[in-house]
């Protein structure tokens, strides 16, 4: 009888058999671990169908017709609301102007405007822009766009937006009209890409010590940085100031970096961790482009999470000190995730810390109406007001410590080393209204105008702030002023505190015409409580006891 030997397929059956079960079960574990925190599929679909269900219910059988999207959005707005108060919701239009901001450009045609008197008067142009390059002036007035008459039609700063901007290399005819000359053009300006600036002013205070403001952290904001620190430190800085007032954040990478240039390489800068986020840490990189000069960081109670993870680092090294007022607290880490129709979700993933461990983040537990009125309860407490407000914080706060062992505290918001208190004296609701306002606004445009041959002569802002003559500039200015705001002028006045803070302002807002932002913040910086006292702390030995070095 004739013996076959088995096939060796029948031979390893079995064992691949075996093989796939074990690989089955192992990897059956392994999703039922990573799916354990995961909603079930069938349950996201039971529920998405629910309110598609109510909804569609809505728009076919109610009584009266309904926006849909409106449904939707409330909607979403109703489940964000059960969560932080840095969770949102951005719809497809608010989606586009928010990433514009922090890409830092768009296309237009390179001006900024007022609306004075329902006129489109021009305030600035930007230097080489698209207007810029057929020779459009600060004064002019626009009057159309295109075939559109814009001048005294109640048109609204956002309908003039969406009018001058477009597409890239993409042209739009403009009628100008000068007061000065009574003369009326027209031009066509091809849109170009325009810069958001986040460095709002760069320039020597003192021989030896620059200033930097910052505005925002956007994509191009340490760009920016890198370029001012070279040209301040061209001109002699040894000391640098820098200003992160009412900045409200924006990227980290654009934060870690300018701290990078600041501390020893590798060290923590911050860590990010949440329930679902394993920790993340950020260090300092291996070229510090300022690594032994002073350095003073302004705060206020509206610098908020990316300007917060800068003073906290350089708080918590011991790298400088930090001088005006508690920051907002604001250390939630948000990640932007894009739906179908155009519109995004930002969501909370983690928290914020500092190097030494501080979370950055204040209570939100009151809920959101309690969270957005604290200023109003850290006035009210006297916190803003009070010249050592730091012991009203430490009153109710965790300890921790810097490198060279100074205490800090968590509690939200990065206290400062020297308190500067908000002057109640100078910033009241009478004298910003009227600072502010449009008809000052345009006072100080009908002067540059009728004076600008003259206004001209000035070289730089040194020049301007030694020569221009504030009292003509305080006559001729309150002279052109409405009636009405004539006696609002003459009642603020009577005060020579508050007359001295107008004509600083009107000095300001004329320079900034004249120079833009860095003669705006050249004449605010001579009379800022915030930038004497860093000035003070870094030119003598208080700098050294705070730090402890």
């Amino acid at each position: 009888m004739d013996e076959r030997k088995p096939s060796r397929l029948k031979v390893w059956t079995p064992l691949l058999f075996s093989f796939i079960m074990i690989f089955g079960m192992v990897l059956g574990f392994q999703l039922r671990d990573s799916l354990r925190y995961k909603r079930d599929i069938s349950t996201i679909i039971e529920r998405n169908d629910r309110l598609e269900q109510i909804i569609d219910l809505v728009k076919e059988k109610y009584v009266d017709s309904v926006n849909t999207n409106a449904l939707y959005n409330d909607a979403v707005n109703g489940i964000i609301s059960h969560l932080d108060p840095h969770t949102v919701y951005i719809t497809p239009d608010e989606l586009a102007a928010v990433n514009e901001d922090l890409e830092g450009s768009f296309f237009g045609i390179g001006v900024e405007f007022a609306i004075i008197k329902d006129t489109i008067q021009i305030m600035s142009v930007i230097s080489e822009g698209p207007a810029a390059k057929v020779n459009v002036e600060i004064g002019e007035q626009i009057i159309k766009v295109g075939d559109s008459l814009v001048a005294g039609t109640h048109i609204t700063s956002e309908r003039i937006i969406r009018m001058l901007r477009g597409k890239e290399n993409s042209k739009v005819p403009v009628t100008l009209h000068a007061p000065l000359s009574n003369r009326t053009r027209n031009v066509i300006i091809q849109r170009g890409a325009i810069p958001l600036y986040s460095l709002d002013a760069s320039f020597m205070l003192h021989p030896s010590v620059g200033y930097i403001r910052i505005n925002r952290f956007s994509a191009t904001t340490y760009e920016e940085f890198s370029k001012a620190m070279q040209q301040l430190m061209s001109q002699g800085m040894q000391h640098l100031i820098l200003d992160l007032r009412q900045n409200p954040g924006g990227y980290l990478e654009a934060a870690t970096s300018i701290v990078s240039d600041f501390l020893d390489s590798n060290k923590l800068i911050v860590y990010t961790e949440g329930r679902n986020s394993k920790r993340a840490e950020y260090n300092a990189g291996d070229a510090p482009l300022f690594k032994k000069g002073r350095l003073a960081v302004l705060i206020d109670e509206s610098s908020a999470s990316a300007s917060e993870i800068v003073a906290g680092a350089i708080q918590d090294w011991d790298r400088g000190i930090i001088v005006g007022r508690r920051s907002f607290g604001k250390g939630l880490v948000q990640s932007q995730y894009e739906l179908g129709d155009g519109s995004a979700i930002r969501l909370t993933t983690a928290k914020y810390y500092t190097p030494s461990g501080r979370c950055i983040q204040r209570s939100y537990a009151k809920g959101r109406e309690a969270y957005v009125k604290d200023f109003n309860q850290r006035y009210h407490s006297g916190e803003l007001t009070t010249a050592d407000s730091n012991q009203l914080i430490a009153s109710d706060t965790v300890k921790y410590y810097t490198s060279n062992k100074r205490v800090v505290y968590s509690g939200g918001g990065i206290a400062p080393d020297i308190s500067v208190p908000y002057d109640t004296n100078r910033f009241n609701g009478a004298s910003l209204t009227f600072v502010y306002s449009e008809e000052l606004r345009n006072a100080i445009m009908n002067y540059y105008i009728s004076h600008q041959v003259a206004l001209k002569k000035f070289a730089n802002v040194d020049a301007y702030l030694k020569q221009i003559d504030i009292t003509a500039l305080m006559q001729q200015v309150l002279s052109s002023l409405p009636e009405s705001h004539k006696k609002t002028a003459e009642r603020l006045l009577s005060k020579k505190e508050t007359k001295d803070f107008v004509a600083l302002q009107m000095k300001a807002q004329l320079a900034r015409i004249l120079f833009k932002n860095t003669g705006y913040y050249s004449v605010l910086s001579s009379d800022d409580h915030a930038i004497k006292k860093a000035l003070e702390a870094i030119s003598g030995s208080q700098y050294l006891s705070i730090i402890r070095r």
